[in-house]
C-alpha cells in the first residue's frame, strides 16, 4: 500500500527535490504552500513534478492551517523543511525567523501529536546551531553556539523535536544538513550568486562579483543526495539525529576558483570585497562528521564540489542566454 507524505516548504529547492524522490518511490504527496503573488512552483516544474502533487493553503506561522493539513493529508510522514532560510535575512526579520523557524515547528509537531501520533516526523535542523564551533568537525554530540537569528530559532525547532519524541513517544528525527546546494537553489544564496555571476560576466552581462568574507570555510553537498538521507531517517525503527555533511571543508575563495576556472575566468579578476556584506557574528569555519549517519542509514554523499559547481554554472548559463 502506498504511503502519503506531507512536506513543509515544497516549492524550496529541497522540497522539490524530496517531492520528486518520493513519487518516484510511489508516495501520495502532499505539500503544505503559503499563498504568494509571485510565482513559487517553477522547481517542481523544472523537475517534472508541479501536476502530481496534493496542495494545501496554509503557513507554518498558523496553526490552524498546519492542524487543517494534517487532518486533510492523513499523512504517514511529515518532512517539515519550511523556513525563513536565509541567514543574511534573519539578522532583517528576526521575528519572523523566530515565529516561522521555531514556534512552526511546534504547530506542526503539535499538529501531529493530537490528530496523528502515528506519523513519523522529519525536521530540518542545519550546522548553523553550531555557529561559534566547539569542536573541529562536528557531529551528533558537539555543542551548540549559534551566531544569528536563523541558527537560534532553528536550535528551538531542534530541542522541540527531540522534546516530543522524549515526552510523547513520537517518532521524530531531525537532520543536521550542512551546507547543500544545487541548480534549484535561491540567488540569494552564496554559490548561486557565484554561479550566476560566472554565467552573466562570461556573457557579458555583468562585470564584477560582490562578496563578504571569502576566506569562510563550509562543507558544501547535493541538495539531492541530501533529500535521501532524510527519507532514510524516517524508515528506521528508532527517530534520532543524524549530522549529513560531506566531511570536506572548502573556502568561499576556493568555491569561486573551481567557478570561473570552469568558464577559463579568473575570479581575482572579478570578485570584489565588499565589507556590507559581512555578518554580524562571523561563522568562519563548518565541517561535519557523517560517520553516524553512515553506518546507521547506510548513506553517503554521491556527489563531490566541483561538479556540484560545473552543474551549477551549466544551469545558469542556459538561464542567462535566455534572458
Amino acid at each position: 500500500m502506498y504511503k502519503k507524505a506531507l512536506i513543509t516548504g515544497l516549492t524550496g529547492q529541497d522540497g522539490a527535490y524530496l517531492a520528486k524522490l518520493l513519487l518516484d518511490k510511489g508516495y501520495e504527496v502532499h505539500g503544505l504552500v503559503a499563498r504568494r503573488s509571485t510565482d513559487t512552483r517553477w522547481r517542481l516544474r523544472e523537475l517534472g513534478v508541479d501536476s502530481r502533487i496534493v496542495y494545501h493553503d496554509g503557513d507554518l506561522a498558523d496553526a490552524s492551517s498546519v492542524q487543517r493539513a494534517v487532518l486533510k493529508a492523513c499523512p504517514d510522514e511529515v518532512y517539515n523543511l519550511g523556513a525563513q532560510s536565509f541567514v543574511g535575512s534573519s539578522w532583517d526579520q528576526p521575528i519572523t525567523t523566530g515565529i516561522v523557524d521555531g514556534l512552526g515547528v511546534t504547530h506542526m509537531l503539535e499538529a501531529i501529536r493530537q490528530f496523528r501520533p502515528q506519523t513519523r516526523f522529519y525536521q530540518a535542523s542545519t550546522s548553523e546551531m553550531f555557529g561559534l564551533i566547539q569542536a573541529e568537525r562536528q557531529d551528533e554530540n558537539t555543542p551548540f553556539y549559534p551566531r544569528s537569528p536563523y541558527g537560534v530559532a532553528k536550535l528551538y525547532g531542534h530541542w522541540i523535536t527531540v522534546n516530543y519524541r522524549e515526552s510523547f513517544g513520537l517518532h521524530a528525527s531531525s537532520g543536521i544538513l550542512f551546507n547543500h546546494e544545487s541548480p534549484l537553489r535561491g540567488i540569494e544564496f552564496v554559490t548561486r550568486k557565484v554561479t550566476d555571476a560566472v554565467a552573466r560576466i562570461k556573457q557579458g552581462k555583468q562585470r564584477e562579483l560582490r562578496l563578504g568574507n571569502i576566506d569562510a570555510q563550509r562543507d558544501w553537498g547535493f541538495a539531492g543526495d541530501y533529500v535521501e538521507a532524510m527519507w532514510l531517517m524516517l524508515q528506521q525503527d528508532k527517530p534520532d539525529d543524524f549530522v549529513i555533511a560531506t566531511g570536506v571543508t572548502t573556502t568561499v575563495r576556493e568555491m569561486c576558483r573551481i567557478a570561473f576556472s570552469y568558464v577559463e575566468l579568473d575570479y581575482q579578476d572579478h570578485v570584489v570585497i565588499d565589507p556590507e556584506f559581512f555578518r554580524p557574528a562571523e561563522v568562519e569555519v563548518l565541517l561535519g562528521n557523517p560517520a553516524k549517519a553512515e553506518r546507521v542509514l547506510g548513506w553517503s554523499p554521491k556527489t563531490n564540489l566541483k561538479t556540484l559547481i560545473q552543474s551549477m554554472v551549466d544551469a545558469d548559463l542556459k538561464r542567462v542566454a535566455k534572458e
